[in-house]
Order: C-alpha cells, then structure tokens, then sequence
C-alpha cells in the first residue's frame, strides 16, 4: 500500500508541539497520547519486523503500526479481521442500512459526556428499532443487528449518529418461521423517529435526576431542574432525523457495504490535498448537493481541534450487536435463522456465494503470496539497518 502524499501525522509533526501548549486549557493526557501515537507510527520509533512470502520467499522490513484506534494508518488490518469474522454471521437475505442521528442541539452535551450520550444514542436506536419491529402492525419479528458509531460529518464538525445494517427481516415472536420485510420498505420511519426521540430523551431525564450528566460551562445553567425541562422541551418540537435505505443485496455485498463504515476515524489521509504553514485543504462531500466533492481550508490548529473532537471514551465500544445477533444470543439463534431462511427462500441461497475475497494486508508484493513475520527488531536495531520501503504495508 503506497503511502499518499500527505498524512495526518504530517499535520501533527508540522504543529502538533505548538498546538498542544496552546491548548492547555481543554487538552488532556488521552488527546496528547494519541498524538503521539500517529507520529511515530510506522516509524523506527516504535520497532519493526521483517516478513517472508511463504511462495516466492521475498523479503522485505517493515516498520511497527501503533495501533492506536484513532489512528488513519491502522484500520485497515483491523477492519479485515473483524470482516473476516462478521462473514460466518452473516444471513443469506437482503439487507437494510438505517442511520439514527442526534439533533445539534445535544452536541455540546455529547461533548461533555460522551460516554454516557453515546451509549444512550446506542440504546435508545436499538430499542427503537427492536420495538417497532415486534410490533405486529409493522413486521411483527425479532431482528438483529450491528451498529457503528460515528461522531463527525465531512467537515469534521461534532455530528454522533449510529449507522445500523439490519437483516431485511427477521424470526417469527414463536420461533416457528422467518418473516421477510417487503421489498422496497423495512419500517417505518417517522415511528423510528418519534420513539427514537422519546427513548433518548427519557433516558436524558433518568440521567439527569440520577446526577449523572456533567455541565460546565454555558451549560452549567441547565443544571436547575426547571431550566433542563425546559430546554428538553425544545428537542420536542421538531422530528429527529431517521434515515432507511431500501433493501440492498444480499451477504455477497453486506461485508463490502460494511468496510466502507466500521473502523473508520474522522477522516482519512487520502481526503487531505495540502498542507501549507498554517493551513490545512482537505476534500469533502456535500451531500446537500448530490454528494458534489469539495475542498475545505481551515487553520492547522482548527483542523486538529476538531479531528480531537472524535475521540472515544478509554475503553468504549463502538461496533455493537444486537438482537439475535447479540453476543448471548447469537450462537443458538443464528443458526435456527439460517435454518428458516433455507426453508422459506430455497432458491435464493447460494452457500458458495457467501464468502467475499477480502484480502488481507499481508500479501507479497510480487506474487501475491501469505507473507508471515519472521524477525523482529526493536527500535535500537532498526537504527542500525537501513530504512524499509516505505510502500510496504505495516502491521
């Protein structure tokens, strides 16, 4: 995998020092490590190995990944493997894509409480879309599902939505057969919406008279019970915004759907185009215009401001399974799932089609064969060989 012409870690070698000691009033050790972490990564800072091709043989050193989640570099293995695994739980059936977004309004909120707003934004849209479809005026079924967090829009900017893909059906309340959506419509959104909305707004209330919301700032104000009800009252007035696709392929497309939204970071070294002294130009899709791509300058300092926005929690998880997919559930219900799906729709499973050729990283350069780690290197070491290629893809 060549490197692109310019990287994140560019970005924090070039300003990082001075953006941190200007930022001390809000920056804090988590938002400092990972700095770090993206500019010694793939560097000797951090050791190395050399693999071989288990075929032709062919050599090469490479340098350590810091694998750090935040990190642009370090996806791409991460990703494959969780790939690798999602493949084995995947259902011959269609699929659905369905978005739960958080209003503006809350952002400031999320921001001084993600870990407690994000897992509220993963229970509330779970347990919407659980509800809705038992509802026998609906589907009448119990679904299963992953869901992703993401916390930015293309500008950066702090926008938390989970996106969720969802079998386009599900099993009957008795077990007894799998109940398939309609073609062209999974649920309804403007239900999903409004039950959305009440399940996260009741989950706020819950929060707030438990003590567990933290207000500082211009929100330190909410803390007097009339003033948060009052401004709960506001998210009421408008509808949240809940978005479905029409059902698309089957498991055959679902995993490559899937890698374009797990494991992502806020951004990706191939959106960044330059990089000048105090400016840094990215690219951007406006969906507003047909998802028209467009180019973004913002002052250095900004642009790392608001890529440190989407940090996570230590320790928080952001690929969720629910449903029958759901870790306690999932080793006696999938099978039964695939089981009923075989019977009702027997044509359309195809076992052979199931599995995706997603490649591993680890591939020889040459002939395309397994390469395997033969030897490692600390960081000492690497000072005395000569620096590895630097198309050479690191784990």
């Amino acid at each position: 995998m060549n490197r692109p012409p310019m990287e994140v870690a560019d970005i924090v070698r070039s300003a990082g020092q001075s953006f941190v000691e200007r930022s001390r009033k809000w920056i804090n050790g988590q938002h400092e490590k990972v700095l770090l972490a993206i500019t010694r990564c793939r560097t000797a800072a951090l050791g190395g190995h050399r693999d071989q091709c288990s075929d032709c043989g062919h050599s090469a050193i490479s340098y350590n990944s810091c694998r750090n989640r935040h990190c642009p570099k370090c996806q791409g293995n991460a990703r494959w493997r969780w790939l690798q695994a999602r493949e084995r739980e995947l259902l011959p059936a269609s699929h659905v894509h369905v978005v739960f977004t958080l209003p503006r309004e809350l952002a400031p909120l999320a921001l001084q409480n993600k870990r407690l707003i994000y897992n509220l934004l993963f229970h509330a849209s779970a347990a919407t879309l659980l509800e809705i479809a038992r509802d026998p005026r609906h589907l009448g079924a119990e679904i299963g599902f992953f869901s992703v967090l993401h916390t930015w829009d293309q500008r950066l900017r702090h926008h938390p939505h989970v996106h969720c893909v969802v079998p386009a059906g599900g099993l009957a309340l008795d077990h007894s057969r799998w109940i398939s959506s309609r073609r062209s419509f999974f649920l309804p959104v403007k239900v999903l919406s409004r039950v959305f909305r009440g399940k996260f707004i009741a989950g706020l209330k819950t929060a707030f008279h438990a003590g567990a919301l933290q207000l500082h700032g211009h929100l330190l104000l909410l803390a007097e019970p009339r003033a948060f009800a009052s401004w709960l009252r506001v998210l009421f007035r408008h509808d949240w915004v809940v978005y479905a696709k029409r059902p698309f392929g089957g498991p055959e497309h679902v995993l490559r759907y899937l890698g374009a939204y797990t494991h992502r970071v806020a951004i990706s070294n191939s959106r960044l185009v330059a990089l000048s002294e105090s400016n840094v130009t990215f690219r951007w899709r406006d969906s507003a215009h047909g998802n028209k791509e467009r180019l973004m300058t913002l002052p250095v300092e900004e642009f790392l401001r608001r890529f440190l926005l989407h940090l996570l929690p230590r320790g928080f998880v952001r690929i969720r399974n629910f449903g029958f997919l759901a870790n306690r559930r999932r080793a006696e219900l999938l099978p039964l799932c695939s089981r009923l799906l075989q019977q009702s729709h027997p044509p359309a499973v195809h076992t052979a089609s199931l599995a995706l050729p997603i490649h591993s990283l680890w591939q020889c350069p040459l002939c395309g064969g397994t390469m395997q780690v033969v030897e490692r290197f600390s960081a000492a070491q690497l000072l005395l060989r000569s620096p590895p290629q630097l198309s050479r893809c690191a784990a």
